[in-house]
């Protein structure tokens, strides 16, 4: 889906002491909440966070992610979560890279992928909703 729109953002991340584990490495199943606030924050400059997403009438689920540990984080490193939106037609796939803020080197790469789902009878839909599009400021195809 090629896009001259900037589908993107970049947002600054410390992780906290609580994070962490005694050696200091954050735990690694908390680099998903990281993965969230870079997700929450990016769908908020498009006004569709997940507040406005249940408003729409559609519920977002995540039904897959991934998550590649290049390097460990650790407590109260300088970080840049990077969320780019690669996919709206058929599912919301959002794809991550976490970098030392100072060095630039990259630490963790990750993809998320949601659908929407019609909240009263549950189903999946295999288009997305022209909300989205709308949201996003793309045309569906």
């Amino acid at each position: 889906m090629p896009t001259d729109l900037d589908l993107a953002g970049e947002f600054d991340w410390e992780p906290a002491f609580h994070d962490c584990d005694p050696m200091g490495v954050v735990w690694h199943g908390h680099y998903f909440k990281y993965l969230e606030h870079a997700r929450c924050a990016l769908l908020r400059r498009f006004d569709y966070d997940y507040p406005q997403m249940q408003a729409s009438g559609w519920l977002w689920p995540v039904v897959d992610a991934r998550i590649k540990y290049v390097r460990p984080l650790r407590y109260a490193q300088p970080l840049k979560i990077r969320a780019e939106i690669v996919e709206w037609e058929n599912r919301l796939r959002l794809n991550y890279r976490i970098h030392d803020a100072q060095s630039g080197e990259k630490l963790t790469s990750a993809f998320t992928i949601q659908v929407a789902v019609h909240p009263v009878s549950g189903q999946m839909q295999y288009v997305c909703p022209a909300v989205l599009w709308q949201k996003l400021g793309v045309l569906p195809a």
